[in-house]
């Protein structure tokens, strides 16, 4: 695949569950308190374990005070004596009673039901403090584990478990639906895109989709301009005109130009100059030619409206051009995520059997389907690139087709290749001699195909930087790789037949 360092680990809930309990312990030790008292502190200052120690030794008392945690805990009595509950207010045996470091007494019933209430509110019950109003004691993990319910225990233990994760900056779930892991991102390297076990690939920095080279702010512009209704009163404005009655928009969906409005409008126009049918006749062209719209273009009535709709429909051919190309390379990719799938569980085991080969002969297919899934990610979002590359950056747009047509250009190849050509070989009856030249071509292909997509890559996350060193380069091949690129953009025959189809 394009190649980046690795800068990101993924945690299952056994690490994560690990990584709290040896900063509970480090401070624990240090600060030479209780466990539970550790576990109150971490969830205060975040999980921080550095934050915890320099506000502890700047000033202990305060952060005692502040957290909830006594200095010296307040020991109940032991004789036989009846207490009284400090909510229900009925008398109970020692036995019966429960209290925190403050000593404030309350019966074991009040003290589940109380529990049970915080943790069904939701995370903050991590926060817990004594039942009574005016008393800040904390109620660490040791009194839910004695007294809530096993559900309550584990919704507890489940806010616990993500508050190591959602109060640290350096780490995120994965954001796939149903995915449990987490990430823990280490920054610096200027590469944002991470991938979970569980195959989803995202940007840290802004929990979309993996898309690297394009920056946040454009693919945030480009998932917005997709999801907005801009672009249907493109479509409106570019292939309908207001009824001249109501106003509202009509769509020409027949040949001639008689148009008729929909009930309760039902008024009857001439689609080319909006004027009423009834008007026309011989003196007006007839019924299928109105030169009424010339004259009156000549005199400039319709010049602004016109130029409006042609303005829009330009606009419209323009984004459902990159709209189609991202879309399209989106459904290839996965396509081949889906073939990967099939081949790792039914076809590689059928192939080596076929062709004699043992599996782990086989990984040249692998890599190549992994570079093609990577390839249309990466193709995908440069169709995003181009569009809000500006126009008047003409050297900068020459440059970026050329590296985009060689990038495409090879990713046809290598996919048609691994798709198409494999098939000969798995219904075949038996081995084939003509596999091993399918294997050089197929690992020569993957590796073409990488370095034609790690320039493109470089040259995008440059700001294309280096057109002025590579303008030779680009001119020469322009009329014979990047002109096919050149060329979709600029095709009208594409643009309109895709228009009706937005």
């Amino acid at each position: 695949m394009v190649s980046f360092q690795k800068n990101f680990c993924v945690l299952k809930e056994e690490d994560i569950l690990k990584h709290q309990m040896d900063a509970i312990e480090r401070v624990s030790v240090v600060l030479s308190i209780t466990e539970v008292e550790a576990s109150i502190l971490l969830r205060y200052f975040h999980w921080s374990v550095g934050k915890v120690h320099d506000e502890w030794f700047a000033d202990e008392e305060r952060v005692r005070n502040t957290v909830g945690i006594l200095e010296r805990p307040v020991v109940p009595p032991s004789d036989d004596t009846e207490l009284t509950c400090g909510i229900c207010f009925d008398p109970y045996p020692p036995e019966k009673i429960a209290s925190v470091s403050c000593g404030h007494p309350f019966c074991t019933t009040c003290w589940t039901g109380y529990i049970s209430t915080t943790i069904n509110d939701g995370p903050g019950c991590l926060m817990l403090r004594c039942p009574d109003p005016s008393c800040l004691a904390a109620v660490g993990h040791d009194m839910v584990d004695k007294l809530a319910s096993e559900e309550d225990k584990e919704k507890y233990n489940r806010y616990y478990l993500r508050s190591y994760i959602e109060d640290n900056r350096k780490m995120k779930w994965c954001p796939a639906p149903g995915c449990e892991y987490a990430i823990d991102f280490v920054a610096g390297s200027g590469n944002y895109d991470v991938s979970c076990l569980c195959s989803f690939s995202f940007c840290w920095n802004c929990t979309e989709e993996a898309h690297r080279p394009v920056d946040c702010s454009t693919v945030s512009k480009w998932i917005l301009k997709n999801s907005a209704e801009s672009e249907n009163m493109n479509w409106i404005l570019a292939n309908s005109k207001p009824c001249p009655r109501c106003k509202r928009p009509i769509e020409k969906n027949q040949g001639c130009m008689h148009m008729t409005c929909t009930p309760p409008c039902k008024y009857e126009f001439c689609w080319l100059c909006l004027g009423a049918w009834m008007d026309h006749g011989e003196r007006t062209g007839g019924f299928y030619a109105c030169n009424r719209y010339e004259v009156a273009k000549q005199e400039g009535q319709y010049d602004e409206t016109e130029r409006r709709r042609e303005m829009a429909k330009n606009s419209l051919e323009r984004y459902t051009h990159y709209y189609e190309r991202w879309a399209s390379n989106q459904t290839s990719r996965q396509k081949a995520v889906t073939d990967l799938q099939q081949l790792q569980t039914h076809n590689l085991e059928k192939l080596s059997d076929k062709q004699c080969t043992p599996e782990s002969q086989l990984k040249f297919i692998l890599e190549a389907w992994l570079q093609i899934i990577e390839c249309r990610r990466v193709l995908k979002w440069t169709y995003a690139y181009g569009y809000y590359l500006p126009d008047h950056e003409h050297a900068k747009r020459q440059f970026f087709e050329y590296l985009q047509g060689e990038a495409e250009s090879g990713l046809e190849r290598l996919h048609q290749c691994v798709e198409k050509d494999l098939l000969q070989f798995l219904n075949a009856d038996g081995p084939s001699k003509d596999f091993n030249d399918f294997r050089t071509k197929l690992a020569g292909l993957t590796s073409v195909t990488k370095n034609y997509f790690e320039n493109l890559v470089k040259a995008l996350e440059n700001g294309l930087a280096d057109v002025d060193s590579h303008a030779a380069c680009s001119s020469k091949s322009t009329s014979s790789k990047s002109t096919g690129c050149s060329s979709k953009t600029r095709g009208k025959g594409k643009g309109s037949s895709r228009t009706g189809g937005s």
